[in-house]
């Protein structure tokens, strides 16, 4: 048995931290699986990713209204999907720190509500962009599920699908109860 076999999960995580992966930015896993770099910011290269997501996600609902955001989100948790698994492959590390393709997928989630509801509200896409932020970090069951036993790119891409899931479901509930939507 080699000497990573032989680590804890949080050597592991200890050990992804020293070891950078080799990334190459002509790559177009690597480029859509760190968000076009945000997952290679730090700290917290999640939250970058989340934060990376804000922009995209607006101009995208501004541009083509609800429906083609809510494709978008399909979208891009299959482009995800696909650029997880390509990066776990090219550099053997299963859901690493700098794939944040799948915090856009759930932070475009618990935008939905922001969007159906309100339109545009920097008060309440502050909101969801916490919201989430919490969910994705606390990782609440069913999150933790995904997170701990759903193996390859589904596990990586549903943890924070289910995340964006509650915090939309949160968001949706304050919106309704503040009697704004």
């Amino acid at each position: 048995m080699s000497e990573d076999q032989n680590l804890e999960p949080h050597q592991e995580e200890r050990q992804e931290e020293r070891q950078e992966p080799a990334m190459s930015f002509k790559s177009p896993t690597i480029i859509l699986a760190t968000w076009f770099g945000f997952g290679v910011m730090k700290p917290a290269p999640g939250t970058w990713g989340s934060i990376g997501a804000l922009p995209f996600g607006i101009v995208i609902y501004m541009a083509f209204g609800l429906i083609p955001f809510i494709v978008s989100i399909a979208l891009v948790t299959a482009i995800g999907w696909w650029a997880a698994h390509g990066f776990e492959k090219r550099t053997g590390i299963h859901d690493s720190k700098h794939v944040v393709i799948d915090e856009v997928a759930g932070q475009w989630i618990a935008l939905i509500p922001v969007f159906f509801m309100l339109d545009i509200n920097a008060p309440f896409i502050a909101l969801a962009f916490i919201l989430f932020r919490i969910f994705d970090i606390l990782k609440p069951w069913p999150v933790s599920y995904f997170d701990q036993k759903v193996s390859g790119a589904s596990g990586v891409m549903g943890d924070d699908l289910v995340a964006g899931f509650f915090a939309a479901s949160i968001l949706y509930g304050i919106i309704r109860i503040a009697g704004l939507g």
